[in-house]
C-alpha cells in the first residue's frame, strides 16, 4: 500500500468533505459513446455521494475530448488547481499515443515525463494523485493508436517510480477481451477506442475496487448493477 493509499483511507474514514477532480481526455469526458447512459464519473458520483452517504463530497469532471497530457499541463490551473482538490485522478494517453493530429507524434518517454510533472503538481497542491491506464482498444481499426500498449506501460512505470496509486484499466479491458475475436472486448466499446455504457461501468468498478470505495452492504445498490451491466456485455 502506498502512502497515498493510506492518506486516502484516512480521508474516507473521516468527516472532512472530499473534493475529487477526475480529468483526462474523451474517455473521462464521457460523451457520445454512452448514448445517454452514465459515464464512469457519473457512476462514481452516485457511489460516493449516494451509497457511501458522503453527501458533502464534490466530484468534478474536467476532462476534455481530444486532449493530450501537454494540454492538461498548460491548463493545469483551470483543469485541476482552481478546485482545491483532495484527490485527482488522471486517465490520459489514448490521444498521446496517436501518430496523427496537430500536436504531432510524441514518444513514450516524453509522455512519461509529462505525467511525472502532473503528479508533482498535484502533490504540490497537497492532493492525492491517482493514475489510470487507458482502456485497451481495437488496434486493427485504429492503427494510428497502435502504440497504446507502450503508453499504458509508461503510466505504470510512473506510478511505480513515484509511488502513486495505479488503476490498470488497460489490463482489465485486455483481460475481458481475451478469447474474443482479435482479443478485443467488443461488448465494452462504442467504437475502436471509446468505451460504451458497459465499458464505463467496468471503468467505475475498477476505480471503486482500487480505491476501496465500499459502501455498507445494506446500502450497496450501485456496484451490483454495474457488475450486471458488464456481465451482460461479455
Amino acid at each position: 500500500m502506498t502512502a497515498d493509499a493510506t492518506r486516502l483511507r484516512t480521508l474516507l474514514h473521516g468527516d472532512t468533505p472530499v473534493t475529487w477532480v477526475l480529468t483526462g481526455d474523451s474517455i473521462t469526458h464521457g460523451l457520445v459513446h454512452t448514448h445517454g447512459a452514465r459515464n464512469y464519473v457519473d457512476h462514481l458520483h452516485e457511489l460516493i455521494r449516494g451509497d457511501m452517504s458522503r453527501i458533502q463530497d464534490v466530484i468534478i469532471n474536467t476532462a476534455i475530448s481530444g486532449w493530450r497530457i501537454v494540454q492538461l499541463l498548460d491548463d493545469f490551473e483551470r483543469r485541476v488547481a482552481t478546485w482545491r482538490p483532495h484527490v485527482v485522478t488522471l486517465m490520459i494517453g489514448t490521444n498521446d499515443c496517436s501518430t496523427t493530429g496537430a500536436l504531432g507524434t510524441i514518444e513514450p518517454a516524453e509522455f512519461a515525463a509529462s505525467v511525472t510533472d502532473f503528479v508533482a503538481r498535484v502533490r504540490a497542491l497537497g492532493a492525492i494523485p491517482v493514475l489510470q491506464t487507458q482502456p485497451a482498444i481495437d488496434v486493427r481499426n485504429a492503427p494510428e493508436r497502435s502504440r497504446i500498449t507502450e503508453f499504458a506501460q509508461a503510466i505504470r512505470d510512473v506510478a511505480t517510480a513515484e509511488d502513486v496509486i495505479l488503476i490498470d484499466q488497460f489490463a482489465r479491458f485486455a483481460e475481458m477481451g481475451a478469447g474474443h475475436v482479435n482479443d478485443i472486448p467488443w461488448g465494452l466499446l462504442g467504437d475502436p477506442f471509446h468505451p460504451n455504457a458497459a465499458g464505463h461501468a467496468l471503468l467505475a468498478l475498477e476505480v471503486a475496487g482500487a480505491l476501496k470505495l465500499a459502501p455498507l452492504p445494506e446500502r450497496d445498490r450501485v456496484l451490483p448493477a454495474l457488475r450486471a451491466l458488464v456481465h451482460a456485455a461479455r
